[in-house]
């Protein structure tokens, strides 16, 4: 095939996988399956991404960007006449600047490594996620990930002050700006922040770091009422003076798989509450700031807005209070998962809950519905089982989950991105108007459709 033959001289036999050496990758970080990419491609530099996106482009040929394969929606999930498009050999941390407060680096980088970079410079990347170890920079802001500290710091286009990418027909676009302030025309990096890989691929970034954070509070809380999460929020985030870097909260099914004697973690407190709440708060003074924050969740306790409260006084605990939210993987025995992540309005999060769990319970009696997530950002996990995931009840469940999300203006996808998996319920979350725009930025961009074909739109 012509094609290979170009990304064979280009790339060199490193740089271009066939045959057995792709079948060895897996398919994605979800999926026991073999990948089936035509081939795939590791570029070292961003002019070999351009040359390896105009030869495809030149041959008609789909590119399916990937990161750390990390994704929950088959976003970068190639087919057998595809090229998949990895930059696995561009990890590199080029700068970190202690005056700037930035970072200079290459899409393919963990996240980890940026984050243990900027610890070493006394600085902090406030972006984290249980798949911190393998999910790439470059990967979180193609599908605008949140993750843990979204109440604080935002989403990860609020660290991102410039990037580069590389378009469809191999121009390279370079927008490397490293101020906070620059209104000189559009903003072109939001482009491609959360696009998912089918307006470009991204090659390097600008990251905004901040000063470490000299004090680390972490508590877990039981609370018997879904209000009280609610008034628990307000309560600390008002007395905490901006702290407040974490509000994670976990219904009673989760905090039960995932601690003794079902999971494998020591719980803090006691089974049998309605809900858990991880608070975490990050500060500047390390001897003030833990005592406000013990005297903070005293008052709550005393007022018994608390049922019952685990203050972390070392490292070693608040890391245990960390797993426990994160041991996410515990889950897979309750049975066939279909996963999701929604995002809505707060004071609707209990009665959307009470409306998914009587239809599931409607269709099969023997289901399962696990609830877990990032409340102080809007944004809800449910893992749902109903013994099968066969793509007539797949489809039922689904359409229990987003159907109700439209009347309450909420959004099919609060982090994961949108993928193959969620593209026909797009319409839930966007008007005509918006998809619209979308197909007219695309057509722009990528004429010819090589990026990412089908996924985000159908």
């Amino acid at each position: 095939m012509r094609l290979i033959e170009e990304l064979s001289d280009l790339l060199g036999p490193e740089g271009l996988l066939l045959g057995a050496d792709v079948a060895a990758r897996p398919e994605s970080w979800v999926s026991n399956a073999s990948c089936k990419a035509l081939a795939v491609a590791r570029p070292q530099s961003t002019e070999q991404v351009a040359a390896v996106l105009a030869a495809c482009h030149a041959n008609r040929v789909a590119v399916v960007p990937y990161g750390g394969g990390t994704g929950l929606v088959q976003g970068a999930t190639a087919g057998p006449d595809e090229v998949l498009l990895t930059l696995e050999r561009m990890r590199r941390v080029l700068e970190v600047n202690e005056v700037e407060r930035t970072a200079v680096v290459e899409a393919g980088v963990p996240l980890q490594v940026v984050q243990q970079q900027a610890d070493a410079k006394d600085l902090f990347f406030p972006l984290d996620l249980g798949a911190r170890g393998s999910a790439t920079i470059g990967g979180n802001i193609a599908t605008n990930a949140g993750g843990n500290r979204v109440i604080r710091f935002g989403m990860m286009r609020e660290m991102v002050l410039g990037l580069e990418a590389v378009l469809a027909d191999g121009t390279i676009v370079s927008s490397m700006n490293r101020m906070l302030k620059n209104n000189a025309g559009y903003d072109l990096r939001q482009i491609f922040v959360g696009s998912e890989g089918t307006l470009g691929v991204i090659t390097r970034a600008v990251l905004r770091l901040r000063e470490k954070c000299l004090s680390e509070s972490v508590a877990l809380v039981s609370v018997p009422r879904f209000a009280d999460v609610l008034g628990l929020l307000k309560f600390v985030d008002a007395r905490l003076g901006g702290t407040l870097s974490a509000f994670e909260v976990m219904w009673r099914e989760f905090y039960e798989a995932v601690t003794l004697p079902a999971g494998t973690n020591q719980p803090p407190l006691p089974a049998g509450a309605a809900y858990y709440v991880l608070v975490e708060s990050l500060g500047g003074d390390p001897e003030r700031d833990p005592q406000r924050f013990e005297q903070v969740l005293a008052e709550l306790l005393e007022q018994g807005a608390l049922a019952d409260v685990a203050v972390a006084t070392t490292q070693a605990q608040r890391r245990a209070m960390w797993t426990i939210r994160d041991s996410v993987e515990q889950l897979r025995g309750i049975g066939p998962i279909v996963m999701f992540d929604v995002s809505l309005p707060m004071n609707a999060m209990e009665s959307y809950l009470d409306e998914v769990r009587s239809r599931l319970g409607a269709g099969w009696k023997d289901n399962a519905c696990v609830v877990w997530g990032h409340v102080g950002d809007s944004n809800l996990h449910l893992w749902v089982s109903v013994r099968s995931t066969s793509p007539d009840v797949r489809r039922r469940v689904e359409d229990i989950v987003y159907a109700p999300l439209r009347s309450l203006g909420g959004s099919i996808s609060a982090e994961h991105g949108i993928g193959i998996e969620k593209r026909e319920y797009l319409c839930v979350s966007r008007s005509e108007g918006e998809i619209a725009l979308m197909r007219t930025l695309k057509r722009a961009l990528d004429p010819a459709g090589i990026l990412n074909p089908g996924r985000l739109l159908a």
